[in-house]
């Protein structure tokens, strides 16, 4: 009888000790977590606006800056076979100088959001000021695990978050500017960082 009573003992303490049996799950303060709903909401409001590479700002979608042939590394620039030793880059017909590409069609210059434009316009307006590249907004975060994840907190991929970021909403969703659009999605694992980031504690 006397250890059937020190494990109901046992268990009971285990069940009201924090911590040990049933540690509560983080929560923000409530001011906090009103900063984190306007965030949410704001980023929510940009549903449906265009893809824009180089757009949005605090203020909102902004004209982008359109890829060129300056964005492209070496290797997509391919060296094209010619005859020119000193750059290592050959001919292509009907372009004017050696080692230069043919210029492109313009890119489209679209007024909308890419990825860290819109984390930096949702985030605004709660008065914190990001910085605009994805690389940097990692660097600047307070790194969660994923397990840890609260909505609000962003979602980064590529090494060191440099290729792209979004905002984890909760229940497996993210909201992201993406080709063609903002829109809400499924989160992808597919080369995320080990790391989330959280910018409201």
């Amino acid at each position: 009888m006397r250890r059937i009573y020190a494990v109901m003992i046992s268990l009971a303490l285990l069940a009201v000790t924090p911590g040990v049996a049933n540690a509560d799950p983080f929560t923000r303060p409530a001011r906090n977590q009103q900063a984190i709903d306007f965030v949410i909401s704001r980023a929510l409001s940009q549903r449906g606006v265009p893809f824009s590479y180089g757009g949005g700002d605090a203020n909102g979608p902004s004209l982008g800056s359109g890829a060129t042939n300056d964005d492209l590394t070496t290797e997509q620039r391919a060296n094209v076979p010619g005859t020119d030793p000193a750059t290592g880059f050959g001919t292509v017909p009907g372009a004017p100088l050696l080692g230069v590409l043919p210029a492109p069609a313009p890119a489209p210059r679209v007024v909308g959001f890419d990825a860290s434009g819109l984390i930096v316009y949702a985030f605004a307006g709660a008065g914190i000021k990001m910085p605009r590249s994805s690389g940097d907004q990692y660097r600047a975060a307070q790194k969660i695990a994923p397990s840890q994840a609260l909505p609000g907190d962003l979602i980064f991929y590529g090494p060191d978050g440099a290729q792209s970021v979004a905002l984890f909403l909760g229940n497996g969703q993210m909201l992201e500017a993406t080709d063609p659009v903002v829109k809400v999605s499924p989160v992808r694992t597919n080369g995320m960082t080990p790391y989330l980031g959280r910018i409201i504690a």
